[in-house]
């Protein structure tokens, strides 16, 4: 399996919604509509499927008041087996109309999401990650038999175990968390406050409307501006509002008119972010190249200039031609830098500084340059 850890390539061939809305809401069953996209069109999934709690009844504090718990009929099945069909048909559904490069996340509790993994890899998927969502304000376990639930799970799938260039900002999502990998787990508050939509009773509209700080995380990590995003259980649509907040385009499947009517309202108020806030995190291997005599070139340094190391241990002459000068020895940066370190390599935008009236600069800095103004170019 390869992965692109900068995105898939500006080759890779995109649904065109010049005829449409870049975000709509398909009302009916996600299975069937689903069926109707082309195959091989879709870029991720998210899926929050019902749970099948299985609640036998109300749910009551030890006060005997009443628990608002999930107890709607879409999360009501007759038999595991039941569910296990519902969850093989849906998936099935999602797996055709992913690209190659596409990837899954399914959202669950303990009550499916082991049934929904294992049915995952029967069909195919290749599983890349599962993560922890840890709920910073978990519900409490009333009655104090069992643990506290304050997790959920999230897998995080391959469409098959030979996919290749998947997306996963890895340099991005190492930024944003000061330089450290990110990790499997993550904590995140439940949906609450004014994020929470409310009928005009004041009652929560959905009992399970998930927090756009989770799926913004997701979104970022596993997407791209552009991308077309799908979720297969709309509810009230926070996938779509994160989707179009970040420039994805975002096609939502929901049965329910009253979570539909609800999420439309709450996509159509969403403003994009500027797109300079959206831009790919741009890597050493995906930035255009720029050779050290392009420097020159630009007048940004000139023949017979001074370059040193930052201690200015060493000094090197550099030569009309692009090359530099270390003693009686000329070679690129790269080889003169590991020359003067006595090492088998060396990175010579990062160790060669070049003496200005202001002090010294790094040449990559240089190189920098280049490469925004080849940006605003493209």
């Amino acid at each position: 399996m390869v992965v692109s850890l900068r995105g898939a390539s500006a080759r890779a061939p995109r649904i065109k919604f010049e005829s449409g809305p870049s975000s709509r809401i398909v009302i009916g069953d996600c299975v069937a509509e689903m069926s109707k996209l082309p195959a091989a069109s879709v870029d991720l999934v998210f899926a929050d499927p019902p749970y099948n709690l299985q609640l036998k009844g109300d749910l009551k504090r030890p006060d005997e008041s009443h628990v608002d718990a999930v107890n709607n009929d879409w999360d009501k099945f007759s038999s595991f087996a039941a569910y296990d069909d519902f969850t093989r048909a849906w998936l099935l559904a999602a797996r055709r109309i992913m690209k190659p490069s596409a990837t899954l996340w399914v959202i669950g509790s303990y009550h499916n999401i082991f049934r929904v993994g294992s049915i995952m890899q029967d069909l195919g998927f290749w599983v890349l990650n599962d993560i922890v969502w840890r709920k910073s304000n978990p519900m409490p376990n009333f009655r104090g038999r069992r643990f506290t639930n304050a997790h959920e799970t999230m897998i995080w799938a391959a469409r098959d175990e030979n996919a290749k260039g998947y997306t996963f900002n890895y340099e991005a999502l190492k930024a944003a968390n000061e330089d450290v990998q990110a990790r499997s787990d993550w904590l995140i508050p439940l949906c609450t406050g004014e994020e929470r939509l409310k009928g005009a009773d004041g009652k929560k509209i959905h009992p399970t409307q998930k927090p756009e700080g989770l799926l913004a995380r997701v979104l970022l990590s596993s997407s791209k501006p552009g991308d077309l995003v799908i979720d297969p259980f709309n509810g009230t649509g926070t996938t779509g509002a994160v989707a179009k907040r970040l420039g994805r385009h975002y096609i939502g499947f929901e049965r329910d008119r009253e979570y539909a009517a609800a999420a439309e309202a709450r996509i159509a108020a969403i403003e994009p972010l500027p797109d300079a806030t959206l831009a790919p995190f741009m890597t050493a291997r995906s930035a255009p190249r720029v050779a050290f005599s392009e420097l020159l070139e630009r007048g940004m340094i000139q023949p017979g200039a001074k370059l040193v190391d930052l201690k200015k241990r060493h000094g090197a002459l550099v030569r009309a031609d692009g090359a530099i000068m270390l003693g009686d020895k000329v070679g690129s940066i790269h080889r003169m830098g590991a020359v003067a370190q006595g090492s088998a390599a060396c990175n010579g935008w990062t160790y060669w500084h070049l003496e200005t009236n202001k002090g010294l600069r790094l040449i990559d800095e240089l190189r920098a340059q280049i490469r925004s103004e080849m940006g605003l170019v493209d």
